[in-house]
């Protein structure tokens, strides 16, 4: 018998990503976000959640990819991490899917840049790619990041 590992997944344009259920808090439509001046692109702004302050990572921006076109609201995966919540903005929310550990592989040549630092692994499924987030580089902001 072997083990499975459950996924919280979402979407960034054609892409579907998935990072570990125990690892999310909540997922939760759009929330509004108070702007943090000066800070990196890729921080959208602070949620107030139920008294709680979250940062909110654009996860397009963090993956180098296109801006979500206009209109389009984000919704969040809310991350427990060793320093509080943060909260990523995906497109859409997906399922919570199970996956045998045996399934899992290196992530493919084909993905590249960011991209392929940022994740971890990646799981075959019949019709698309299941791109498992490595959450802790991901949250991780460093001298890389500047402002556009």
């Amino acid at each position: 018998m072997s083990d499975e590992k459950q996924f919280c997944t979402f979407y960034l344009d054609e892409n579907f990503f998935g990072v570990e259920v125990e690892k999310v808090q909540e997922v939760l439509k759009y929330q509004e976000m108070t702007s943090v001046p000066l800070a990196p692109s890729v921080v959208r702004g602070l949620i107030n959640l139920r008294g709680q302050i979250i940062t909110a990572l654009d996860l397009r921006r963090r993956l180098q990819m296109d801006d979500r076109p206009e209109g389009q609201l984000p919704m969040n995966v809310v991350l427990r991490t060793e320093d509080g919540a943060v909260s990523l903005l995906v497109d859409e929310i997906g399922d919570v899917l199970e996956m045998a550990d045996e399934r899992f592989e290196s992530p493919p040549d084909t993905i590249s840049g960011v991209t392929r630092d940022l994740v971890r692994g990646v799981y075959k499924l019949d019709d698309r790619l299941l791109l498992i987030l490595n959450t802790d580089r991901t949250i991780k902001l460093d001298s890389t990041l500047v402002s556009s």
